[in-house]
This record gives structure tokens, C-alpha cells and sequence, in this order.
């Protein structure tokens, strides 16, 4: 129903051409692929973040379970001993 034929892509190609100019096209397509590398540079960098933040909220996970068990037997050594 709403097909773009080439040929009236290529008008339209021409119209921005002329419009813009070759140089501020360039320029454009030159910021537009540097922000895309940014934002790809910053995703992957905040998909680490989140790797590093979850290893060490096990390791803290780790210790707290083993100062819990050497509380509890402490405990319960100390319940034998009264006992």
C-alpha cells in the first residue's frame, strides 16, 4: 500500500544531498556512529559492573554463612557444656 520504490528513494536521497550538503552529511553520519560506539562501550561496561557487584555479594554471602555456622556451634558447645 505505501511501497518505496527505488526510484523515490533516490529522490529523496538527492533532495537531502542538496539540502544539507555532502560535508554536514558526513559530519552527521560520523557523530551518529560515535555515540552508537559509546553507548555500546557503555552497556558493556555496566554489564561488568553488575558481574563484579554480583562476585562480591557472594563473597560476602560466603563469609557471613561460615561466621553463622561458628556461631551456632559455638552455641551449641556452650549449651553442652552447661547441660
Amino acid at each position: 500500500m505505501f511501497g518505496i520504490s527505488p526510484m523515490q528513494l533516490l529522490i529523496i536521497l538527492v533532495i537531502v544531498v542538496l539540502l544539507f550538503g555532502t560535508k554536514k552529511l558526513r559530519g552527521l553520519g560520523g557523530d551518529l556512529g560515535s555515540a552508537l560506539k559509546g553507548f555500546k562501550k557503555a552497556m558493556s561496561d555496566d554489564e561488568k559492573e553488575k558481574d563484579a557487584d554480583f562476585v562480591a555479594k557472594e563473597k560476602v554471602e560466603d563469609k557471613t554463612t561460615v561466621e553463622a555456622e561458628k556461631t551456632v556451634q559455638q552455641t551449641k558447645s556452650e549449651q553442652k557444656e552447661q547441660s
